[in-house]
């Protein structure tokens, strides 16, 4: 680990696994506010309006990747992260942890780079301080500059062969499955970016695990979990996907629990950098193709 100056930022933690970097602020967050190839472009977004900026009791996007709470709400949810980051060690794991918010709770997210699997593995746990229980989700939504996202659909099963539903498909009041930025195949969908200004989001139950986001700079891969029999936020979902002018998001979510007083709750993402390929045309293919990738690069 260094400290190094970065999107205005001068103290920012840089992590390295192989060839792959990402940059965790230290001045506000805690935000990884990049990830990519060594040498090569940032594939998230940073939000030039807010890069450099601290302090004041307002939200601000930054951009990046962050640890939120769910269901959304306005106040609890839209916590300003404007203030340093607490930078520990713990065993192999690089610790960022925020102060407590107004509402008695505290983000906290734990990366650990492991070369000998290329991936970095981020445990994000929120900590409730107040008196009371709490009931809620880790929510870990990821701002991409662009690209295309894509996630599994389902695995086809005939009538006779399953009569309930296969998983949930969540839409917002502003999803419109007609949109030019969706493509609904039967077994990937996918959600490029674009210039259009106007929001697209659906959410998802992803039983199987993962998700990535598609760029020239290499394919994002996130690994997550989906528990079987376990309540998610938002009708369902443990995975979410949105999109506006200024970036492409890629989110997944950890079943509701309740926290008891001094007790946390953790969900854990892995991240892969994959480069040299290019997501197949054909709905099948992507799907065996997308599939191949994610087995081959596991959560556990």
């Amino acid at each position: 680990m260094e400290i190094v100056p970065f999107g205005g930022w001068e103290r920012n933690a840089r992590l390295v696994c192989n060839d792959v970097e990402l940059i965790v602020t230290l001045e506000v967050g805690p935000r990884v506010i990049s990830f990519g190839a060594i040498g090569g472009p940032n594939l998230f977004v940073v939000h030039q309006g807010d890069a450099g900026q601290t302090g004041g009791d307002h939200f601000r996007g930054y951009g990046g990747h962050r640890l939120w709470i769910a269901p959304e709400e306005a106040k609890r949810t839209m916590q300003p992260d404007n203030d340093p980051v607490e930078y520990t060690m713990d065993g192999d794991a690089h610790v960022f942890t925020a102060r407590p918010d107004t509402y008695h709770t505290q983000k906290e997210i734990r990366i650990r780079p492991e070369p000998e699997n290329d991936r970095f593995v981020l445990e994000h746990r929120i900590y409730n301080h107040s008196p009371y229980e709490l009931e809620l989700a880790a929510w870990t939504p990821t701002q991409c500059v662009g690209g295309e996202v894509i996630f599994p659909q389902a695995p086809y099963e005939t009538h006779e062969q399953r009569l309930l539903p296969a998983r949930p498909l969540v839409l917002w009041g502003y999803s419109k499955m007609q949109d030019p930025r969706w493509t609904w195949g039967d077994q990937v969908v996918r959600l490029r970016h674009s210039s259009d200004p106007e929001p697209q989001k659906v959410g998802a139950l992803v039983a199987q695990g993962y998700a990535a986001c598609w760029q020239e700079g290499g394919l994002f891969l996130k690994r997550f979990a989906c528990e079987e029999g376990a309540v998610y936020p938002d009708m369902g979902c443990n995975f979410e996907t949105f999109t506006r002018d200024d970036m492409l998001e890629i989110e997944s979510l950890a079943p509701m629990e309740i926290i008891a007083p001094n007790a946390y709750t953790e969900h854990t993402e892995v991240w892969y950098l994959v480069r040299g390929e290019r997501p197949p045309t054909d709905d099948a293919e992507c799907a065996k193709w997308l599939a191949a990738l994610a087995e081959s690069r596991p959560l556990a």
